[in-house]
């Protein structure tokens, strides 16, 4: 039998239900992993566990005390969705408890708090803790990833990532708790979609050198869910033009990371493009089945080629490779490349892990300066 990891939810809303999907989808996986089995829930609403309770006959606990489900004895590991207000006390609390985390962006609501939860696990070397990003594990991203590996772009030329959608374009839509610096911090979308954007070039050794950001409040106010208009405190749209350094050559070369709740037409949008001097790549999952690359020979002609690529997945799955790929099956992928890496203590390739405590680090860094950025309408140190 397989090993079993019992794992506690701390905050029941979307994906928290997305993690509870996988867990249920588990057998889909033609991989020897451990099996993760959800014994313990909480949320500060007790009704969201009612869902998680009825469908998994695992769960021993609900509660609306994070601290009760910690102390339970009943989790090895915990899958944390909550405010990023909540993150530094919260991931501490769990890290001290010694429970293997992972945990959503952006780690942390600002800097000091990202390095709380950073000097908690130097205090608690033996847990294992990371962060959810699920895109880089779509085929065509793991493609361009051993492409990177294997250094077949050459020298970087340039380097573009996106994560963007649209559903916050309606004015009427109400106020949320990402539209409070109070809740959200002072990130904005950069906190809520960065990390994504953030995690193959930051695994990949491309560090930002520095950033120009240029940062948007679209939508200003909105309903406040009681008769009246609430100030919409955070941004909305982010681009960040920073010049970045790879770390494996020291060459240097334009990078252009977007973050952008407000991109009309878009609905999840999640992109990257490389541009170098053998070879170039770009992705977008709006066509996720299909991958475009360029090999370049000196004297030869410059032919995009596009890769109908399928479920060529790095976690084997019982689905045929001609079919095609899904969120649902990224979210799958990324708790497979998580279980994988806290059993092996390595994840099974370089770009077949989750976020790194301090890839998440490097990313404060990166939204710190570019707050500064747009403040003072400068180029600022990273």
């Amino acid at each position: 039998m397989k090993k079993e990891i019992r794992f506690g939810l701390i905050g029941c809303g979307l994906m928290g239900k997305e993690f509870a999907s996988a867990v249920g989808r588990w057998f889909h996986l033609a991989e020897d992993l451990p099996k993760p089995v959800i014994t313990a829930v909480c949320d500060m609403n007790l009704a969201s566990t009612q869902w998680f309770a009825a469908n998994f006959p695992s769960v021993k606990l609900a509660t609306t005390d994070y601290r009760e489900l910690l102390a339970s004895g009943l989790v090895d590991a915990v899958y944390c969705a909550i405010p990023h207000n909540l993150h530094a006390d919260v991931y501490v609390d769990i890290i001290e408890a010694g429970v293997h985390l992972l945990g959503e962006k952006p780690f942390g609501m600002d800097q000091a708090a990202n390095r709380r939860i950073l000097e908690a696990m130097e205090h608690r070397p033996e847990v294992f803790v990371r962060s959810s990003s699920e895109f880089p594990f779509t085929p065509a991203v793991q493609r361009i990833c051993d492409m990177i590996e294997k250094k077949e772009f050459g020298s970087i030329i340039q380097v573009e990532a996106g994560f963007i959608h649209c559903s916050d374009l309606d004015p009427g839509k109400p106020i949320n708790w990402k539209r409070r610096v109070a809740t959200n911090g002072e990130y904005g979308c950069m906190g809520d979609l960065g990390l994504h954007v953030c995690h193959v070039p930051f695994r990949a050794g491309w560090i930002p050198r520095n950033v120009r950001a240029i940062l948007s409040k679209i939508v200003t106010e909105r309903p406040d869910g009681v008769g009246g208009m609430a100030a919409c405190e955070t941004w909305d749209n982010a681009t960040m033009f920073c010049e970045a350094e790879d770390t494996a050559s020291g060459s240097v070369f334009p990078m252009t990371l977007k973050t952008q709740r407000i991109a009309p037409g878009e609905t999840n949008t999640w992109s990257i493009s490389i541009l170098g001097t053998k070879a170039s790549a770009r992705f977008s999952t709006k066509n996720i089945n299909i991958l475009e690359v360029l090999y370049y020979t000196p004297g030869g002609e410059q032919n995009w080629q596009t890769v109908d690529i399928g479920h060529q997945t790095t976690f084997k799955s019982i689905t045929g490779g001609i079919f095609e790929f899904g969120f649902s099956d990224s979210i799958l992928q990324m708790w497979a490349a998580f279980l994988y890496e806290l059993a092996e203590g390595k994840p099974k390739k370089r770009f077949a892990g989750c976020v790194t405590p301090a890839e998440t680090a490097l990313s404060h860094r990166l939204f710190t300066a570019a707050l500064l950025s747009q403040k003072n309408a400068s180029v600022v140190p990273v």
